[in-house]
């Protein structure tokens, strides 16, 4: 027997499987809906069920959005030769904060991984090499985590578009700012050695 009823049960199992969330949080997560008052917990669940029927993908980039192109891809501001190939919509947030970057963008929705049965033709790899093959891009930057797949996935995308005769490129990766020497892996030093610049 439970102390809680099923409903509960089903509210907490719910927010377990969201990424990051455990049985403590899940549960936390929904003591805290059943607090709310009536009209904010239906606003809560009124938020969820929009979002799931306005937002979609990009018909140039696929990166998340309520219309047809993203306002990205729509900006004439933004240089469309330029596009950074990123793993998730959570990657053009993280770029987008550094406010530095002023091309377009491509979402693949994940990585090639064999080990989780993923392959290239499971994640958005045609879309982009046809945005290639459209004759307006000029360079690729490679935007991929510096994992086994990430990499996998970067040097694969590489070889379809190296035929195109564009500018391909990789994220450098190395020392953070403010981190000390002493305590990063070979790994991140072999990769700041590769990757330095002239001064």
């Amino acid at each position: 027997m439970g102390f809680f009823p099923a409903a509960f049960d089903a509210l907490t199992e719910q927010f377990a499987r969201l990424p990051g969330v455990g049985t403590k949080t899940a549960q936390r997560l929904a003591f805290y809906i059943l607090s709310l008052p009536d009209e904010e917990a239906e606003r809560f669940a009124q938020a969820i069920r929009n979002a799931k029927s306005v937002i979609r993908t990009c018909s140039v980039c696929q990166n998340l959005t309520d219309s047809d192109i993203c306002p990205v891809c729509a900006s004439e501001k933004r240089d469309k030769g330029l596009i950074c190939v990123v793993s998730d919509p959570k990657d053009v947030a993280a770029i987008e904060r550094a406010r530095e970057y002023r091309g377009t963008y491509h979402v693949l929705y994940g990585v090639i991984s064999p080990m989780n049965h993923i392959g290239p033709e499971d994640i958005r790899i045609k879309e982009l090499v046809s945005r290639v093959a459209g004759g307006d891009v000029r360079e690729v930057i490679m935007a991929t985590n510096p994992d086994t797949e990430g990499e996998t996935t970067a040097l694969y995308i590489t070889r379809l578009l190296k035929p195109f005769g564009i500018k391909l490129s990789r994220l450098a990766y190395g020392i953070p700012v403010g981190a000390s020497l002493e305590f990063a892996d070979d790994a991140t030093l072999m990769r700041a050695m590769e990757g330095r610049t002239e001064l």
